[in-house]
């Protein structure tokens, strides 16, 4: 059913039958990357259904548990650019990780925000698109990386916005 042609550069490193490419011309994600994303995202149940993983139990140690969070997750990115994952889709799964790592670092906000967030997850899904249709990925991934860039520069139109309005009102204010 699978033939066995090698896929990306780092191929020889890692287990062949992982990098095999199917009779359709996709290739499969391989199981230990989703039981890592699994593991460290909603390996936990909890009352009521829902499901944390041990990503959020690490972010409750202050600093070390983020680090060790932060470094499982980047495996997950590794992987993905291991696979052969486009450029856009690992800057997707990248900004996933970072905005994690950075609101996680907030004391309980970011850890009820990990529980939910679920970057690993989500990282497995970019993955898992890319290997069924690469080209649907990319168009999808260069999309949200347009429309968040121009989020950000909004935001920063708008941050500089509001402190020169607010120095110009101090200014205002110290002259009368």
């Amino acid at each position: 059913m699978s033939e066995n042609k090698q896929i990306g550069p780092l191929a020889s490193e890692a287990d062949p039958a992982s990098l095999s490419v199917l009779a359709d011309g996709t290739q499969p994600v391989p199981p230990h990357l989703k039981k890592l994303a699994v593991f460290l995202d909603a390996s936990i149940r909890l009352p009521g259904g829902y499901r944390i993983g041990w990503d959020a139990i690490l972010g409750l140690v202050p600093g070390l548990g983020d680090a060790a969070g932060l470094m499982l997750s980047l495996y997950i990115v590794l992987a993905g650019a291991r696979l052969g994952v486009g450029g856009f889709t690992l800057l997707r799964m990248c900004a996933n990780v970072a905005i994690e790592a950075a609101i996680g670092t907030i004391p309980l906000v970011g850890d009820v925000f990990d529980m939910g967030y679920k970057a690993n997850l989500r990282n497995l899904k970019l993955i898992e698109q890319w290997c069924q249709r690469p080209r649907s990925a990319r168009r999808q991934s260069v999309v949200v990386m347009i429309i968040s860039a121009a989020l950000i520069a909004a935001l920063m139109a708008f941050v500089i916005w509001a402190m020169v309005f607010i120095a110009m009102a101090v200014f205002s204010l110290m002259r009368s």
